[in-house]
């Protein structure tokens, strides 16, 4: 009885050594004598005990891992301090296990003398601008080293780059210099902006106003030459009114000249010097001339005669 039950014990533990449930995401390295002999799938796994044996329990995982931060030189002498994190997947277990005593060690020393490289090729203004550049180097150089470890680099990102405290005193400085500037920029542009508007307004103004101005002065040349067209128009009215009113009244030609005389007796009133008589009056003129010659012979005579009387 007691043989069975020993017997029974020896047996149960057999059994929970030699069934293994492996979780998911994970596989189990197993070793059968010292020497590889398969990797363990999520799900139960039979092994031989005492002659199996499980090396490692390797996660599939995407992974990260911290590097420390470094002290590095730039290429204008400058030490800043990078603070790294990689993100990183097992592809081949066996690979991961046996090809590399630690895996996550060889990562990080990797990641550490890369970032010296990169970072010391470059300036500081550089690497401050360049994170996108100096992550995808760094993702670069270190899939291809692990990739015999049977590991991908997925990312590589850089958490921060932290220059000495005088470096980043001279930078703040400089960037509130720039600041500065960029207002006294924006506040020229928007005072010369501000002008040009002003005077595309006073042109456009002066424009309008000298277009008003245009157009009152021909609105008045069209007025006076409407008023001018109308006082014609009256005056040779009245000429025909008159010049009608002289057929009508069938004038002979001694009442014609009369009238000539009259009229040069208002023309000689005025202040000309010169008056221009028209040939038509000189005959009326002549035969004036000749009364007037008449009566002043006729009056001498008369004068002598009153003087014989009187002696």
């Amino acid at each position: 009885m007691g043989f069975l039950l020993v017997l029974l014990v020896i047996i149960i533990i057999i059994a929970v050594m030699s069934i293994k449930i492996v979780k998911q995401s994970e596989v189990y390295v197993i070793e059968r004598l010292g020497k590889f002999y398969k990797v363990a799938d999520a799900g139960l796994t039979i092994i031989i005990p005492f002659f199996d044996h499980v090396r490692s329990v390797v996660s599939l995982k995407q992974q990260t891992m911290d590097v420390p931060p470094q002290g590095v030189i730039t290429k204008d002498n400058v030490t800043i301090t990078i603070d790294t994190v990689v993100f990183y997947q097992i592809t081949d277990p066996a690979k991961a296990v046996y090809e590399i005593q630690s895996l996550k060690k060889g990562i990080e020393y990797l990641a550490i003398t890369t970032i010296r490289d990169i970072i010391g090729k470059m300036d500081l203004d550089e690497t401050f601008s360049s994170r996108d550049g100096i992550n995808n180097q760094l993702r670069v150089v270190l899939d291809e080293a692990t990739d015999k470890w049977g590991c991908k680099i997925d990312r590589v990102e850089i958490k921060d780059i932290t220059p000495p405290a005088d470096i980043r005193d001279a930078m703040e400085k400089e960037m509130n210099a720039e600041r500065n500037k960029r207002a006294l920029i924006l506040e020229s542009e928007a005072q010369r902006q501000s002008a040009i508007t002003i005077a595309e307004g006073k042109k456009q103004a002066a424009i309008l106003e000298a277009e008003a101005d245009k157009e009152a002065k021909i609105r008045r040349a069209v007025g006076e030459a409407q008023a001018i067209k109308e006082v014609a128009e009256a005056k040779a009215q009245e000429i025909q009114m008159v010049y009608d009113a002289i057929k009508k009244a069938d004038p002979n030609e001694k009442l014609v000249q009369l009238k000539s005389l009259e009229a040069l007796e208002q023309v000689a009133k005025g202040e000309a010097n010169k008056v221009f008589i028209p040939f038509e009056a000189t005959s009326a003129l002549s035969s004036l001339g000749a009364m007037k010659e008449v009566l002043t012979e006729k009056d001498k005579k008369e004068k002598s005669i009153k003087n014989t009387d009187n002696k």
